[in-house]
């Protein structure tokens, strides 16, 4: 079977378990190929200034924190910013957020209070912010005080990416329900989704790239 022109939500986390349950791929191989594939596309687009690095809860946003790590390892300036406690992070995430704090990177975890000066702050020198908030099994509209959050990021002068799809934006249908993060680029994982393809939906993605997360053509056969 020929890889998809599209992945849907549900045939993405079936993607993920094939490879990880049935070719036996650790999920750290695959989040570590995706933020590496996100750190060479930023590249590209050039850097030249302070990465902001926006991470949810989930693998998102572990892809966001070996963007983190990547980039500094070449040299570049790199904050991060948690959105949940460390302790419920998505297993693979939780071990990404761990070389974080031993390779003394900086990152911060979002408070209880309504503002985050930190962010603010930092949002003022970006010159990328990076969405790594919700990834494709996200469904409605984010909540508070995320959904206030990514309307800061979407006010922020720094260019903005996206990692996987942009925050907000239904990977199958393209519809925003709330509020939704506003890309420059979208550096989307195997495979464009089908909400990009919808009216308006570009307004949120920006330019899309796709990058390769190191599968192997058998995942396709087993996919069908």
């Amino acid at each position: 079977m020929k890889r998809p022109a599209t992945l849907k939500r549900d045939e993405v986390r079936r993607l993920d378990r094939l490879a990880i349950d049935e070719l036996r791929i650790p999920g750290t191989i695959l989040m570590e190929n995706a933020g590496r594939g996100v750190a060479d596309q930023l590249e590209q687009l050039g850097i030249e200034g302070p990465v902001v690095i926006c991470c949810g809860r989930g693998n998102n946003g572990g892809d966001g924190l070996v963007v983190a790590r990547q980039l500094d390892g070449r040299g570049h300036a790199v904050r991060v910013f948690l959105w949940g406690v460390p302790e419920k992070l998505a297993p693979d995430a939780h071990r990404n957020f761990e070389i974080l704090e031993r390779a003394r990177i900086p990152l911060a975890v979002r408070p209880a209070t309504s503002r985050w000066p930190e962010l603010i702050e930092a949002l003022e020198t970006a010159d990328w912010i990076v969405d790594g908030l919700l990834g494709t099994g996200a469904k409605g509209a984010p909540r508070s005080p995320m959904a206030e959050d990514i309307e800061l990021l979407n006010r922020a002068a720094g260019r903005r990416l996206a990692i996987d799809l942009p925050s907000g934006l239904d990977a199958d249908s393209g519809e925003v329900a709330g509020v939704a993060f506003r890309a420059d680029c979208t550096v989307t994982l195997v495979a464009p989704k089908p909400g990009f393809a919808q009216a308006g939906a570009s307004h949120y993605t920006g330019e899309v790239r796709v990058v390769d997360i190191g599968l192997p053509r058998r995942v396709w056969d087993l996919l069908r």
